[in-house]
């Protein structure tokens, strides 16, 4: 016959579920299971930590809700990584980030596209010309990559 096991959690630890509390000591964070520590990571772990609380999730021992309640994290978050655990598995969280592809504004380009800019030219026809797009030319103006573009001054008609 199984036998009941009382809750009881160290003192100054917060409770997750009714089984599962966690604790932090020191640099630690420790989470229980009645009195017996089941899990523990460095506190600015956040990848671990993701790790662990989507697979509590994902084995039904907490709710999104515990998660959300308890650690203050948003439930879209909570959602998104339990999300990332199921389809991709643990080794998901720890997998280095994807690398940006390669700059579309470089080389014969770039300097195609700044003579333009010095001669005068606006950004939609320089864009016309090298076949960038305005929103990319506009983004390494403002980041210092190409010249400011001056402005043309129409003389007024009267």
């Amino acid at each position: 016959m199984p036998q009941l096991q009382l809750p009881i959690f160290p003192a100054g630890s917060k409770n997750l579920t009714n089984e599962i509390a966690v604790e932090c000591e020191g640099k630690r964070v420790v989470y229980t299971h009645g009195s017996m520590p089941m899990f523990q990571h460095e506190k600015g772990d956040i990848r671990t930590f993701r790790m662990f609380t989507s697979h509590l999730i994902n084995i039904g021992s907490a709710r999104q809700g515990d998660i959300v309640r308890t650690f203050g994290v948003p439930l879209p978050t909570v959602k998104r990584y339990l999300k990332l655990l199921r389809e991709q598995g643990s080794e998901a969280f720890f997998a280095e980030p994807k690398g940006r592809s390669a700059s579309v504004l470089n080389g014969a380009i770039r300097e195609k596209a700044e003579s333009l800019l010095r001669e005068g030219r606006s950004v939609p026809e320089v864009a016309q010309a090298t076949g960038i797009m305005a929103n990319t030319l506009h983004k390494a103006i403002r980041a210092g990559r190409l010249p400011v573009v001056k402005k043309k001054h129409l003389p007024r008609t009267q």
